[in-house]
């Protein structure tokens, strides 16, 4: 059947045919799919527009949550009977996990795991020769590029599937990042988000991520730096010195809560305590004033008592996030809190989600008032169909301003004038 595939597919490249991606999920999934459009690019092929019929489709799947597994079935269902006929390959953590349910979805012709994600385009066409290697130059429909640094996570977080469909932690080489974030900076790139499974635990031949930080924050032409997603125990002296000293990193960070009660958090297999996510956030404050943070948290984790949920709120309260991503707790087969007891109901989950969400939009609303009347510069991202184009400071808030002559990618200065439930707005700083 491979043989057969990698026919058709060799045949389909020889005629300049379609194909069409669709990624499920992490930062990582995504740049892993950008990965596959460079290689189908360089080999010849076209990407499928909204009134193509695609001839290959590659499915990237994500198994985080139950939604998740839903949600990636769908767009495998959708496109295959969008795109009638295509050779259709799905990878990502639900191929992984659950390979016999992707595989009884009809038109699915191949499942290929996460170990061998990188070697897609070599299963694909086994018979090529120097095919193109599994890295990015450009970041489709991005004006920020993620970089993958480091894959799989050794953390076994009770509520998490992704060690098992991600295998053990691993690092790229500096060398190879650099190469690759110079090539993203010599296509127009300005701004470069460092990302990874758990980038916390990137290590190269002694050299952590404080290294690597300090290392692309010196390739000739980037403008920004940011970290993606990170535990705050991992916020060490030496990463902080380098985020915070940096010549272009960004006074932002994604610091991962998942819970504000010590209890709940001993319960999860998490690594710190509410103490020392506060104490990292207040450090990196108190030496960056404008220093904002995103965070994760989960809510109705089994066991989640009121008192628990609150002091999760008391967190936020104090701590002001500019972004907060609600995940409620969906039970995930093979992790140890999938047989905990004292599960907490759907409706009283969906009740505590909606006074989270409550008090994390009042908490952004006010974190962007008190930046009225201030002046930043935004990297404009996109244009809405009310002509005002739209990007985000260095710290993370999200402005638009009147388009004007103003093009996607520059970096702008800009004086915020009024603030709104959807962001800020402003006027450019002449």
């Amino acid at each position: 059947t491979l043989s057969l595939i990698s026919f058709i597919l060799l045949k389909i490249m020889s005629q300049k045919k379609y194909f069409t991606l669709a990624t499920l999920g992490c930062r990582t999934n995504q740049y892993e799919t950008q990965g596959y459009r460079d290689q189908l690019l360089q080999l010849g092929c076209q990407e499928a527009t909204q009134n193509d019929l695609a001839d290959l489709i590659i499915v990237n799947t994500c198994t985080v949550t139950e939604s998740a597994d839903s949600n990636s079935r769908h767009i495998i269902r959708s496109l295959v009977k969008k795109h009638p006929g295509a050779k259709v390959v799905v990878t990502g953590c639900l191929a992984e996990r659950r390979p016999d349910l992707i595989q009884k979805i009809e038109g699915v012709d191949l499942v290929v795991p996460n170990q061998e994600k990188e070697k897609l385009m070599v299963k694909l066409f086994p018979n090529l020769e120097n095919l193109p290697e599994f890295s990015i130059s450009h970041f489709e429909a991005h004006t920020r590029s993620f970089v993958k640094v480091q894959d799989g996570c050794n953390s076994f977080c009770t509520y998490c599937i992704i060690p098992y469909v991600r295998g053990r932690s691993r690092s790229r080489s500096i060398t190879e990042i650099i190469s690759e974030v110079n090539q993203l900076v010599s296509n127009g790139y300005k701004e470069v988000v460092i990302t990874g499974i758990n980038v916390g635990d990137f290590e190269e031949k002694g050299k952590r991520l404080a290294d690597l930080i300090r290392a692309v924050d010196q390739v000739k032409g980037l403008k920004r730096l940011r970290v993606s997603s990170i535990d705050p125990d991992e916020v060490d002296d030496d990463l902080a010195d380098a985020i915070l000293n940096g010549r272009v990193t960004c006074p932002s960070m994604h610091i991962v809560l998942q819970a504000g009660s010590n209890v709940v958090l001993k319960r999860m297999n998490r690594k710190y305590t509410r103490q020392i996510f506060l104490s990292t956030c207040r450090r990196l404050k108190k030496a960056s004033p404008d220093f904002t943070f995103t965070t994760d948290v989960i809510v109705g984790f089994p066991g989640e008592t009121m008192e628990d949920f609150n002091e999760t709120l008391d967190v936020m309260a104090q701590i002001k996030f500019a972004k907060v991503h609600m995940f409620p707790y969906s039970r995930r087969d093979r992790t140890r809190a999938a047989v905990y007891k004292n599960c907490v109901s759907d409706q009283e989950i969906a009740r505590r989600k909606q006074i989270l969400l409550r008090l994390a939009e009042q908490q952004t609303f006010a974190l962007q008032e008190s930046y009225v009347g201030r002046t930043l510069s935004i990297l404009t991202e996109s244009i809405d169909e009310n002509g005002m184009i739209g990007g985000h400071t260095e710290n993370f808030l999200y402005v638009k301003v009147p388009k004007g002559n103003l093009k996607i990618n520059e970096i702008v200065s800009v004086k915020l004038k009024q603030n709104t439930s959807t962001g800020l707005v402003g006027e450019i700083d002449e």
